[in-house]
């Protein structure tokens, strides 16, 4: 207990008889002393390394836990694309017109365009229902899109998934031939079965 309180005294910087501080700096010194604290501290290490190792496996096995979830994801996104269900048949009644536009008419822009059809319901796009869809208008872009084929969607093709049956349309002054193409809840053209065309003219 004695070396104990006298090494606690000279680390803390207080007076110690001049003996007892040379015992202690042996002490604490010691190259055996070294040596023992130097093989203490080896365990340690290896334990350090061991758990850096163990820390990279987890990281891999999340990697590859990741990529698996992306694969399956894409699996079963690759299943419900290969079960939607074909085009469905346009029964022989149906047909679609535009309630306020004839062939050959003047117009001036902005024009309100009504839509119609016959034999059909119409509903928003999204899901599909037997014998309904939704209407589009193909502005100087042919007189209809190939049945099955997804109506695209940009400045000449203009999509009305709300189930609107009217709308504002602004055109260039001069002629131009408006195409209305009825289409599944897919957005899938039900061909010329289901589309009708006008030609109109723009006044200044």
């Amino acid at each position: 207990m004695k070396n104990v309180d006298e090494r606690s005294q000279l680390m803390n910087g207080m007076e110690v008889p001049e003996r007892s501080r040379r015992n202690l700096l042996t002490y604490i010194y010691s190259p055996q002393k070294y040596a023992m604290r130097k093989t203490v501290l080896i365990p340690f290490l290896f334990l350090g390394l061991a758990a850096c190792n163990g820390g990279g496996s987890k990281q891999e096995t999340t990697t590859d836990s990741t990529a698996t979830t992306a694969d399956t994801t894409m699996h079963h996104h690759m299943d419900s694309t290969q079960a939607v269900a074909p085009l469905a048949a346009v029964p022989d009644s149906a047909k679609v017109f535009f309630v306020n536009l004839k062939n050959g008419q003047k117009i001036k822009s902005p024009y309100k365009v009504e839509m119609g059809v016959k034999g059909m319901a119409v509903d928003s796009a999204g899901k599909l229902k037997p014998n309904s869809g939704h209407f589009h208008i193909l502005i100087d872009a042919g007189d209809s899109t190939a049945a099955g084929t997804v109506v695209p969607k940009d400045s000449t093709h203009l999509h009305f998934g709300n189930a609107q049956k009217e709308t504002e349309l602004k055109l260039t002054p001069g002629e131009h031939r408006l195409t209305l193409q009825y289409a599944d809840g897919l957005h899938r053209s039900y061909g010329a079965k289901l589309a009708t065309s006008v030609n109109v003219t723009v006044q200044k």
